[in-house]
């Protein structure tokens, strides 16, 4: 499955690289909305938030109330998931808050699961170097995403993986780094990072796993 991302910074529609440098940027919500308004599934991160620079709430609770969104940016607590679920999400993604003075956060998780339904959440593992990186990709540490997938797949209904290291680069993601991830879950693997065409999603549909792809789309490159 192609799932379509839109990233919001600046109240803007955006795609960087590896999460630093700015290489697109539109302001037609309306044009990008109506062209994903097919799609089962569209990923909707706010990026000021990630970076705990700011919010872009009320286009988030716009996009949502009009496309299939699991949400992403910045979700550190059950509450404020609790709220975008309320605004029409069909699903929340934890990240950094899944990590808490270097080690994996399973009470958080378990909350979460507990009050607001293991389907509903998706766990995002943003890896650089093999090892991920939090806080708007800004901040490394030495847990693996093979210890998030074990720690955490039962309090979760999917995972999504990005590869930092060809995210937004169009080169292609490793195929035997979707492979290995495949084999150690049995969640609903969701996988982003420099894909750049049908026949790579359709590859990875084939071992399993579902793609979101941002730079490809909007270049033009997947029409």
């Amino acid at each position: 499955m192609l799932i379509p991302s839109i990233d919001v910074l600046g109240g803007k529609i955006v795609q960087l690289v590896q999460g630093e440098k700015k290489a697109l940027e539109f302001n037609d919500f309306d044009y990008w909305i109506n062209r994903f308004s097919e799609y089962p599934l569209v990923q909707l991160i706010d990026l000021d938030a990630a970076m705990g620079q700011g919010s872009n709430h009320e286009l988030i609770a716009m996009v949502c109330q009009r496309l299939p969104c699991q949400v992403g940016g910045g979700i550190r607590n059950r509450e404020r998931a609790a709220e975008l679920l309320g605004l029409g999400a069909r699903r929340v993604i934890f990240g950094s808050s899944l990590l808490q003075d270097g080690k994996i956060n399973v009470a958080l998780a378990e909350v979460c699961s507990a009050h607001l339904g293991t389907e509903r959440l998706t766990f995002a593992i943003d890896s650089r170097n093999g090892k991920v990186s939090i806080k708007g990709w800004k901040e490394n540490t030495e847990i693996s995403p093979l210890d998030m997938l074990q720690a955490l797949g039962s309090y979760c209904g999917a995972f999504l993986y990005t590869h930092i290291d060809t995210e937004g680069t169009m080169t292609g993601f490793p195929m035997e780094v979707a492979r290995g991830l495949r084999q150690a879950t049995t969640k609903q693997l969701i996988v982003a990072g420099g894909i750049r065409s049908m026949d790579e999603v359709n590859a990875l549909d084939a071992i399993g796993a579902d793609a979101v792809v941002g730079m490809a789309i909007y270049t033009g490159l997947i029409k």
